[in-house]
């Protein structure tokens, strides 16, 4: 383990005046898997924003590995921190889907060798080894995803932050997607309205609201909790067992059909 990743007091206004993030101060230790869950407008996706180095905070700092980030260390921090975001056209602009993952390591200077090895290295662990000659736009909705995660493991980092996974995908598709993020070693911390990921593949939830962390705790704890969740806009991933009683039996459809 260790610690990975420690943001104390991050503020992020956008220009408009708009205060995204309000002292946001979170750690994580390695191998980590975290859920950051909120209503919209919360600043989850800010938040994924500032620790990719997209953005930088307004105030506050951010450490990677016990170093402090600074306003020149964009480029470094983007090789340790990968982002995936929810809609994959925007990861995706290549003629292929090789194209497309090469163009991280192509852009750190790599040789070809090291490119073809690291592209081949990512398509496989994401299941797409078979997609590289294929043009990326032709792809499902659950392909682009694994083709945008795989655009950002070819870059080897240590952090996965990921913007709603699961948005968009079929029942299977998301299955499989959480297959494989079960799978991948990274620590990883996954902004997400899914609460049934959350449950099933996130042991530890961030709740956030209004810029700000009002809870953090184990999944388990967290989700049992329906009053802080309804507090936030949130819902339990299953529906209370009591609530089966009261739906209509077969029969009753029928009759009332």
């Amino acid at each position: 383990m260790g610690l990975l990743i420690e943001a104390e007091g991050l503020v992020y206004i956008y220009p408009d005046g708009h205060p995204a993030l309000q002292g946001v101060s979170l750690r994580m230790e390695r191998g980590e898997k975290v859920a950051v869950v909120g209503p919209n407008g919360a600043g989850k996706s800010t938040l994924l924003l500032v620790l990719s180095g997209l953005l930088r905070p307004t105030a506050g700092v951010l450490r990677v590995e016990g170093r402090q980030v600074g306003n020149k260390d964009g480029r470094r921090l983007r090789t340790q921190v990968g982002l995936v975001f929810q809609d994959p056209d925007d990861q995706l602009f290549s003629l292929t889907v090789f194209d497309d993952v090469a163009f991280g390591p192509i852009y750190q200077g790599l040789s070809e060798q090291e490119v073809r090895e690291r592209v081949t290295q990512a398509l496989d662990a994401v299941g797409m080894a078979w997609a590289a000659s294929r043009i990326s736009h032709h792809l499902s909705v659950g392909e682009k995803k694994r083709v945008a995660i795989a655009t950002v493991l070819a870059l080897r980092p240590e952090i996965l932050l990921l913007d709603e996974p699961t948005a968009g995908l079929d029942p299977r598709g998301r299955r499989e997607l959480i297959g494989l993020l079960r799978d991948l070693p990274q620590t990883m911390l996954v902004a997400t309205h899914d609460m049934r990921l959350v449950a099933e593949l996130l042991p530890r939830v961030i709740i956030m609201d209004q810029g700000r962390i009002v809870a953090d705790g184990p999944t388990s704890e967290i989700l049992r909790d329906e009053r802080l969740l309804e507090a936030h806009g949130l819902e339990p991933p299953y529906p209370c067992p009591a609530a089966w009683n009261e739906l209509p039996t077969r029969e009753e459809r029928r009759d009332e059909g």
